[in-house]
């Protein structure tokens, strides 16, 4: 690290800290020419991976245009923003942590569906209809009735998950 005083390439770290959430790291520097000190952040660079088009062609993610496909989707709906970015940052995380250079740009779409159903059905029909390229009135059922199934085995799950407690509470 150069010194931003004297230009000198050689600094000491006098002490470091997390910061930024535990994101970042600070550190105090001080010059080992001119001795004035300095603070410095490190944080991690996690590179988004390319995405790969339908027609093979390459392109940079573009987290603008991620939040502009859902929040198109969520117009009108009860659905708070922060909850839309608490969404895009889960989106994001998942990319990030596969680990992959490259990823079909449909996966990145799947996830995208997989966000918007969990925040509001409605939203994730019409992101899937665009998306999927509906044609016509029985896609959007098919779409609808498989929804329902999901919403209804998840209900289900939960109803047997409070099964062992509802017996457990009946016994004592």
């Amino acid at each position: 690290m150069h010194c931003p005083f004297c230009g000198h390439d050689e600094t000491k770290v006098i002490d470091s800290r997390l910061a930024g959430e535990g994101r970042q790291i600070r550190r105090r520097r001080q010059c080992l020419n001119c001795n004035e000190r300095f603070t410095t952040f490190e944080t991690a660079e996690l590179v988004m991976p390319r995405l790969i088009k339908n027609d093979n062609s390459r392109q940079p993610f573009d987290e603008n245009k991620l939040r502009s496909s859902m929040v198109r989707a969520l117009e009108k709906r009860p659905v708070p923003s922060d909850q839309l970015e608490e969404a895009i940052g889960h989106l994001i995380h998942k990319l990030r942590t596969m680990g992959e250079r490259e990823v079909p740009s449909r996966l990145v779409g799947e996830l995208v569906m997989e966000e918007l159903r969990a925040l509001d059905e409605v939203a994730y029909v019409r992101f899937a209809s665009v998306y999927r390229r509906f044609q016509d009135i029985t896609e959007f059922e098919e779409e609808i009735k498989r929804l329902q199934k999901i919403s209804e085995t998840a209900a289900s799950r939960e109803q047997m998950s409070l099964l062992p407690e509802l017996l457990g509470k009946k016994s004592g």
